[in-house]
């Protein structure tokens, strides 16, 4: 059986964003709300 990645990296920039938005930033707060909102959006 072949192993399968848990995660797809789908651009060598990925990290970047972690890089320059600070923990505190609105996009980060954005990001995450949309994050935990979209996968039940679409699983109802």
């Amino acid at each position: 059986m072949l192993d399968r990645p848990l995660s797809m990296n789908l651009s060598q920039y990925e990290g970047l964003y972690d890089m320059v938005v600070p923990k505190d930033h609105l996009l980060r707060e954005i990001k995450e709300l949309i994050d935990s909102i979209f996968p039940s959006f679409m699983t109802n």
